[in-house]
């Protein structure tokens, strides 16, 4: 529930529940003081009237009353000596919590059986001489009182009195009860809203304050509790906290995760530029020193240390281009390249490289002629490139049978470019992270295999960074067939034909 229905409610509540609590106190407790001052209760029933305005109750049920009675004695005008007539008044008055008293002179004629014990006490005091259709109050008794005078048959005086159970002073017990109840009520309203209100914010801001404490002591693994369910603004921050803990533990796991794979890289590369400068070392001391005796060594000699050199330089490249991946820097300069002119080109380069070290290299090209993609050709290149030079680090076979298959297929919309070897090939359980940086399915790291274990990661980052994908297959002891897919270019009727992209990602 939202805040601001929340305030709302209050405010109604405020209002409106006291109001029916204490109309409720008033009809409860109005009957209970209304009983308690009946001199004789012959109903069952209370009259609210006489709760509230006693006075000016009494005076328009006696009223009626008077007025049937005079209206009676027009046709029986001594009807008020019989004691039928006068029990069915005494009935009747029962209603306005009153009974009747018929004096004859100053003797006693008429009072109900029920009510000789509390007339008795007042009898005494109906000696005042009201009018004769008047209402008063008894001075002692302080009860209110309806006096009709009329004449008997035998030429007597006589006096109807109305005597009302209900006292002269309880407007004034009403009013302190009242008083007393309202503030009860209140009190009441004011705990129930604050326990309301309490369980809504008050618990649930505590409950934060002690989660953002554990925030702050780097502890993210803190939930707060189920049990408070909010579905308005604080049900919103119970969601926010959640996910900014969960960002913050991510964050701090990956920062955890980025460190230990700086100190792995380091180490890396810290072995792997150990093996070529201690080559160096070595071959330059054997010139040094005379070892290379004839210009045929010394050749072989120098050619070492140049290629040990050019070793330490793609290491140092691909530390560089590390930097920009973590960095999400690497630039880009699409262009539209021909598939056959493009990956033909690739190939001449490769060949030469990997005839040098005896290994075959077969090519084939599925695609069309006019078959295009957009791609950075250096990026592209960088991944072909990648993918060779790891066959070649676990082709693994001194023998000259060493092959490497480079295909280029035709998918419709897109191409697939398979680099399959016969190496060594590489365990089921090592496929799914071979592209996770530092990853080596090599563990014992000898120097003839070294790298620097980001190199397939490089590779998945530039082709996915071409809306490609990329995987591998692999037999152990059979070799392994990477594959990547590249959308073609199709350039639509009235489209425009250049498609030049620079860019940093």
């Amino acid at each position: 529930m939202r805040f601001r229905t929340k305030l709302i409610i209050t405010s109604v509540v405020i209002v409106i529940f006291p109001l029916f609590l204490v109309f409720g106190l008033f009809l409860v407790g109005g009957r209970y003081i209304a009983q308690k001052q009946i001199s004789q209760e012959r109903s069952g029933s209370v009259d609210y009237n006489m709760v509230s305005n006693p006075i000016e109750a009494f005076a328009r049920g006696t009223d009626e009353l008077i007025k049937g009675i005079e209206a009676e004695r027009l046709i029986h005008p001594f009807i008020l000596e019989d004691p039928d007539v006068l029990r069915s008044i005494d009935e009747e008055v029962a209603s306005l919590y009153s009974y009747i008293i018929v004096k004859r002179g100053d003797v006693s004629f008429y009072v109900a059986a029920e009510n000789a014990e509390d007339a008795e006490s007042i009898i005494s005091e109906l000696n005042y001489e009201g009018g004769g259709n008047s209402i008063f109050v008894l001075p002692e008794s302080r009860l209110f009182v309806r006096q009709y005078n009329f004449i008997f048959s035998t030429g007597e005086p006589g006096s109807l009195y109305i005597i009302s159970g209900i006292k002269a002073e309880f407007p004034k017990s009403l009013i302190i009860y009242m008083a007393v109840s309202i503030v009860l009520v209140l009190l009441l309203t004011s705990i129930l809203l604050t326990t309301w209100l309490g369980r809504s914010f008050i618990k649930p801001i505590d409950e934060l304050n002690i989660a953002m404490q554990h925030i702050k002591d780097g502890n993210f693994d803190y939930i707060l509790p189920t049990d408070i369910k909010e579905k308005g603004e604080i049900g919103a921050i119970y969601r926010n906290y959640e996910d900014m803990r969960l960002r913050l533990k991510e964050s701090a796991e990956e920062k955890i995760e980025r460190e230990r794979q700086n100190r792995e890289l380091i180490s890396n590369i810290s072995h792997d530029l150990k093996t070529p400068i201690t080559a160096i070392k070595g071959y330059s001391q054997g010139l040094m020193e005379g070892v290379a005796a004839n210009p045929d060594m010394q050749r072989k000699y120098i050619k070492i240390i140049y290629n040990k050199a050019n070793d330490m330089n793609n290491l140092i490249n691909e530390l560089t281009l590390y930097s920009s991946i973590d960095n999400n820097r690497i630039p880009y300069n699409f262009v539209k390249l021909g598939v056959a002119e493009y990956f033909g080109d690739c190939i001449e380069e490769i060949g030469a490289d990997l005839e040098s070290k005896s290994i075959k290299l077969n090519y084939s090209n599925l695609t069309g002629p006019d078959t295009q993609i957009v791609a950075d050709p250096e990026q592209l290149k960088r991944v072909v490139n990648n993918i060779v030079s790891n066959s070649v680090k676990y082709l693994d076979r001194d023998d000259g049978t060493g092959q490497i298959d480079i295909r280029i297929l035709d998918e419709v919309d897109s191409i697939r470019v398979e680099l399959e070897d016969n190496g060594k090939g590489i365990a089921q359980k090592d496929i799914p992270n071979i592209f996770d940086r530092f990853y080596r399915t090599d563990a014992s790291r000898n120097s003839k295999q070294g790298g620097s274990g980001i190199g397939l990661s490089i590779v998945k980052k530039i082709i996915e960074d071409h809306g490609g994908y990329i995987w591998a297959t692999s037999h152990e002891g059979e070799g392994t067939c990477m594959h990547f897919v590249l959308r073609k270019y199709i350039e639509f009727a009235g489209g425009s034909e250049t498609v030049t992209v620079d860019h940093n990602i």
